[in-house]
């Protein structure tokens, strides 16, 4: 595990990311899209989760434009900060970044996957809809995806979100399965960021059954 600099086609910036090699037999390489809050210690032993189970993975620093060592915490002052960020950056460039961590995994060979949560979940869609090179994608619970509506994935995608997340009105969700019918979304008993075992919502069942599901998603479409 170390870390390596992109260079994004939005702007020529350079892009930290940190990086993982797979262990054990390959799966492929895998975009990992961080939180709110950044390339924290939840994202890179999360990398290093993906890491374990075959996947080469790089994990971008998306807001290093504005910190290159960004890290929102989960404090008040920290959500501020990691909100302040989102709004300071903007989806093309999300774009591109993502592509340029695309190619650099492809360069490797395999097909490519693009995993993200919260704001990473929507990141992910974004990918499906307008990154190539990507094998599929998987989005958890991605609020703003609703806002994205009228783009329409290019690579296979599945959602996952909790039924129970106040972030994430169902209604929202609804929209979301109206508007693209043939797009998997898997709904789970549990609140917003289940999956993480830093959020008071984790559920540890609930995410292991995602991670089942996403890996078999990614093994049906690499």
């Amino acid at each position: 595990m170390s870390w390596t600099q992109l260079t994004s086609a939005h702007d020529g910036a350079p892009l930290p990311a940190y990086r993982v090699a797979a262990q054990g037999p390959r799966r492929g390489g895998l975009v990992l899209v961080q939180e709110i809050f950044g390339v924290n210690a939840n994202i890179r032993a999360l990398a290093d989760r993906f890491a374990q189970d075959g996947y080469d993975v790089l994990a971008p620093q998306y807001f290093a434009r504005l910190d290159p060592h960004f890290d929102g915490g989960f404090d008040e002052a920290g959500l501020a900060k990691a909100r302040a960020a989102v709004t300071a950056t903007p989806w093309d460039q999300v774009a591109a970044d993502t592509q340029a961590a695309i190619d650099t995994l492809a360069s490797a060979g395999g097909p490519v996957f693009v995993a993200g949560f919260c704001w990473g979940g929507t990141v992910a869609w974004l990918a499906a809809c307008r990154c190539t090179g990507l094998a599929a994608a998987a989005g958890f619970y991605g609020r703003l995806i609703i806002g994205l509506l009228d783009e329409t994935p290019r690579a296979p995608i599945e959602l996952h979100y909790g039924a129970r997340d106040p972030m994430i009105p169902m209604t929202d969700v609804d929209k979301v399965r109206a508007a693209h019918p043939g797009v998997p979304i898997h709904l789970y008993p549990a609140g917003h960021g289940f999956f993480s075992d830093r959020s008071a919502d984790h559920d540890a069942v609930q995410a292991d059954l995602a991670w089942a599901r996403t890996r078999a998603f990614f093994d049906t479409h690499g």
